[in-house]
């Protein structure tokens, strides 16, 4: 079972047991309205507590189903999201390979060093020496104008992010990335 699998699995339980947790509430209000309707007619102080803690559950219990169906609409639209940006940086991978003419074992082996695989991971994947390898990712760098891992990471990110505000919410003595503290002030 893969990593998205076992996530959907988790998902499904947690739903199933947030929608459990709000049906025996209401099940449980239900139970101490019909013991505050059959309690009515004596009018104590006890009957206007009890009648209090059932509306207050049943409050409570439709206040988290309400949140429960707002939490799924906005998981919903952050997957859409998440699913956007991933197929954007996908192209924007393609687009800077192309850009720089990698040949396809060099897009492999950049592919798997944006992915974190160190150079004897990937050597072993391919079939490889690790010697080929680093001369792929010199080859790499040079076509990239880049000196590292990170850098590439970088440049591969950075048109991602142009566009985003990335200060929204930030304290005002806050940079935005790419600018030096000094430029900010």
């Amino acid at each position: 079972m893969n990593k998205a699998e076992n996530e959907r699995d988790r998902t499904k339980v947690a739903r199933r047991m947030f929608l459990l947790a709000a049906v025996l509430q209401i099940g449980c209000a239900s139970i101490f309205l019909a013991d505050v309707i059959n309690d009515w007619y004596e009018m104590s102080t006890q009957t206007w507590l009890e009648a209090a803690g059932v509306f207050a559950l049943a409050f409570a219990a439709g206040l988290s189903l309400y949140e429960y169906r707002r939490l799924l609409k906005r998981n919903a639209r952050v997957e859409l999201a998440l699913d956007a940006a991933s197929g954007a940086f996908h192209r924007t991978i393609e687009r800077h390979f192309d850009q720089w003419g990698l040949s396809p074992a060099e897009r492999d082996v950049a592919l798997l060093s944006i992915k974190g695989a160190t150079i004897e991971d990937i050597a072993r994947m391919r079939g490889s020496r690790k010697g080929t390898i680093k001369a792929q990712n010199a080859a790499i760098y040079r076509k990239a104008g880049v000196s590292s891992r990170a850098e590439l990471i970088s440049v591969l990110i950075e048109e991602l992010i142009e566009g985003m505000d990335v200060t929204v919410g930030a304290p005002a003595s806050t940079p935005a990335i790419g600018e030096t503290l000094s430029q900010s002030a």
